[in-house]
């Protein structure tokens, strides 16, 4: 028997996969999560992002079976936080510095929340990919910016406030689209920071 009899399904498939260089891999990530900001999950097609990047749908088709199962993926290929590097040698300015790296992305990031709202809540694969994207890498940088705050001794360990940061910082992030008809930019995050977050935590 050949080593080619004896590949398998997974194998044949794997050969398949790895003729996609990981840029080109990207590309297409990029393409079906920008369709889904603008068109609104529902509306994005395999065959639309094939169009939009210049290959058949069938190359779709063969590396990820479903527009769920693509989408994950391309959820998936994100998990880095914006915060990472950020070290000021203050917690204060640390969290300014969050908070402008947060206003980069706000609006790419929000869009991309909303558009995929509804379809959320009727696939929890999708759900889980969409917080490990967007979600717990940015929790968990924020998190290790406010204990290397308490490791320098600025801020007492047990601080009550400690445990709201992070939802004041997104949960801002994600109201004033609601409230005030705008993103969240940079600008507004730093002052948001300067009047409600440095406070709680007794800072200046």
């Amino acid at each position: 028997m050949t080593s080619q009899a004896a590949d398998g399904p997974e194998t044949v498939a794997a050969s398949r996969r790895s003729k996609i260089t990981p840029e080109r891999e990207q590309e297409f990530f990029d393409a079906v999560l920008e369709q889904v900001r603008e068109c609104g999950y529902e509306a994005v097609t395999m065959e639309g992002v094939a169009a939009s990047t210049r290959c058949s749908k069938s190359t779709l088709y063969r590396q990820w079976k479903t527009k769920p199962q693509f989408v994950v993926a391309a959820l998936r290929s994100r998990r880095r936080s914006k915060f990472d590097g950020i070290d000021t040698g203050t917690l204060a300015d640390d969290l300014r510095e969050a908070a402008r790296a947060a206003g980069r992305w706000s609006m790419h990031d929000t869009k991309l929340l909303q558009a995929l709202g509804h379809a959320v809540t009727q696939d929890a694969e999708l759900a889980q990919a969409l917080r490990e994207a967007l979600v717990e890498p940015e929790i968990a940088a924020l998190r290790h910016i406010l204990q290397r705050g308490v490791d320098r001794g600025e801020i007492a360990t047990g601080h009550p406030a400690l445990e709201y940061i992070p939802a004041q910082m997104f949960g801002v992030i994600r109201a004033r689209p609601v409230v005030d008809g705008k993103y969240a930019d940079p600008d507004y995050l730093v002052r948001f920071v300067e009047a409600a977050v440095l406070p709680a935590l007794g800072l200046t």
